[in-house]
């Protein structure tokens, strides 16, 4: 059921709203001319109404009771903010170049995450534009936008959205969201959006006063639950499912991340996450190119990325948590929080080896037996990750890896994520070191609100026993604080990071090797004590081996290398790349000492024909 105002492009709009227990409703246009119209009454609760004559870009509310006037909860888009009236928008009128475009597969992505206000100085989407160039130049292919659904204020994450279908009004709107996903198509950029369907926010939720989008069977840390399995929950569904059609559609979306899927509690048979997936599907087989649904789950379940036939979800892809637990632990030494559950080599074994380091093992931070085997997964459908907005901006101080660890930190973190087998994905700043922090930052207007969020955001970091004051959410100072410094990546060790990034993703992308996501092709093992991981991979008669030392000192040890000439290819100490020097031979041959540098890696490659 399309729902909203569907303008056709001749002047006729037909509005669509689900309102199951209002006796009445009216249509409130307030400009071009203000103009009251009663509503019908159809099936499923649905009022609906068509008129000649309307102007696109006309304001409007519902009113659901007399002197009750409320904004479309399907509206697209939200001028004046989520109290104001909603506005229609013509999506015909908008000139697409990219009829050619066919996607690019989620196998071959390397995907870089933004924050649209965060990413420039003028925090819109028409500033990320000239930026494309420079990303593709590095070797991103895919951006993924953190939530741009209209939320209260100016400043937020995008998690508060309250308007699903609603482009955020100080981002640019309708029409530059399609300007920049229409641009990064010319420049062979697919675009991933962020969209939240666990929850809403709390400022201009008007969801509530509309029908039973929520239900008080389940609780979530977001209060009560979307509504996907009790009564009236087909409509529940069909608002959601038509969201992510109308993403793809309207704004020519490559693939949605489903952010926190393990905040929707679905009971019933054949969940609305299924019903996502089949609705995607034959979608994507209407529209003769493939779309894509990631989700982002911290509960190590792999029925999300299974097929149908194997009593999975069918989604396409999903995130690795615990490949960023691991391997940020080991780097950090940090081990508050859900951190506690790693720390060890064995951990970045598993997970460079299978996905999931938690597969049914006890957790010690959940107090219970977690997870189920990714063993079987194609590594292509696991998201890896050193650093993203999540595992950032919820440090108290928002501290990025370049704060926390060394420069030669740095590049060993970026070898391990781009020379594993998974999907990989940057944060914004990562590829030159950014040093800005990722703060949480919202801009509402309740102080009761602001005040709960202050209070809220304190609690949650007692788990990792940080001390001191958090930013203030409310203040655009925080906000300010954490644009990142584009500039700095022309000078100095930023410079030659960002030239470190773009030749790990050259090098992922040309040897076959690298660009294998075959697991069985994939050989893994590690001395614990020694904290040196080694990994070979190889595709036909391509093979690579890899040592990463995770020690702040130089190690010397017996390298045993399969038979053949292996030369090499990279040393993360090399002084190219502004390291101590490398102490490796640029040909090795059978059993070798050698000696690779604290806090370094080194690639090998052996060509047979």
């Amino acid at each position: 059921m399309k729902i909203g105002a569907l303008h056709s492009g001749s002047g006729q709009c037909r509005f669509v709203v689900w309102a199951p227990f209002h006796e009445a409703v009216e249509l409130k246009l307030v400009s071009p001319v203000e103009k009251i119209v009663p509503m019908e009454k159809t099936h499923g609760g649905y009022w609906e109404l068509a008129l000649p004559d309307i102007a696109e870009n006309a304001r409007y509310f519902y009113r659901l009771k007399e002197g009750t006037d409320m904004p479309d909860p399907a509206s697209h888009f939200q001028p004046e903010g989520v109290h104001g009236p909603s506005q229609i928008v013509d999506h015909g009128n908008f000139r697409w170049t990219d009829s050619d475009w066919k996607g690019i597969p989620l196998s071959e992505m390397v995907m870089y995450e933004l924050h649209v206000g965060t990413f420039t100085p003028g925090g819109t989407f028409d500033a990320v534009i000239p930026r494309l160039s420079r990303l593709r130049d590095m070797g991103i292919n895919a951006i993924e936008i953190m939530p741009v659904a209209q939320f209260p204020g100016e400043r937020n994450w995008g998690y508060d959205g309250v308007f699903p279908y609603a482009v955020q009004n100080s981002y640019g709107g309708p029409e530059r969201l399609k300007r920049l996903v229409n641009e990064c198509h010319k420049h062979d950029i697919a675009v991933i959006l962020d969209v939240v369907y666990n929850h809403l926010g709390p400022e201009g939720n008007y969801l509530w006063d509309y029908g039973p989008y929520f239900t008080d069977k389940y609780r979530t840390p977001w209060g009560m639950a979307m509504n996907f399995d009790d009564a009236y929950s087909n409509e529940v569904r069909n608002f959601f499912i038509e969201n992510a059609l109308h993403w793809f559609g309207n704004y020519h979306i490559d693939a949605l991340r489903l952010d926190a899927v393990h905040g929707i509690t679905d009971l019933s048979a054949k969940t609305f996450l299924q019903e996502l997936a089949r609705a995607v599907k034959q979608f994507s087989a209407y529209q003769k190119r493939r779309f894509s649904l990631i989700a982002e789950s911290d509960m190590n379940d792999t029925r999300l990325i299974r097929p149908r036939k194997a009593g999975g979800f069918n989604l396409h892809a999903q995130w690795c948590d615990d490949f960023h637990h691991s391997l940020h632990t080991l780097l950090t030494g940090e081990k508050g929080g859900y951190y506690v559950d790693f720390g060890k080599m064995e951990h970045l074994v598993k997970t460079m080896k299978e996905g999931f380091v938690y597969s049914g093992e006890y957790s010690e931070y959940r107090k219970r037996n977690h997870g189920n085997s990714s063993k079987d997964i194609p590594a292509s459908q696991l998201i890896v990750f050193s650093q993203n907005h999540d595992q950032t901006g919820n440090r108290m101080f928002g501290e990025r890896l370049s704060s926390l660890i060394s420069f030669e930190s740095l590049k060993l973190s970026a070898g391990v994520v781009l020379l594993s087998p998974y999907v990989p994905l940057l944060f914004m700043g990562e590829e030159y070191g950014e040093d800005a922090p990722f703060l949480y930052f919202v801009s509402h207007t309740d102080p009761d609100l602001i005040e709960a969020v202050r209070k809220g955001r304190k609690e949650e970091f007692r788990a990792f026993a940080w001390t001191g004051e958090p930013p203030d959410p409310q203040s655009p100072g925080t906000f300010k604080n954490s644009k990142i410094h584009w500039e700095k990546r022309k000078t100095g060790n930023h410079k030659n990071l960002l030239e470190f990034y773009t030749h790990l993703i050259r090098l992922r992308r040309d040897i076959p090797a690298l660009s294998n996501h075959d697991k069985k092709s994939l050989d893994v093992i590690v001395s614990e004590n020694d904290r040196i991981l080694f990994v070979r991979r190889w595709k036909d008669d391509d093979h690579v081996f890899c040592s990463f030392n995770f020690n702040e000192e130089d190690r010397k040890f017996e390298l045993y290398l399969p038979q053949g000439i292996w030369s090499k290819v990279l040393d993360s100490s090399d002084k190219k790349w502004k390291g101590p020097g490398t102490l490796l031979l640029d040909r090795l041959k059978g059993n070798k000492k050698v000696t690779l540098r604290g806090r370094s890696f080194m690639i090998y490659r052996r060509k047979m024909h």
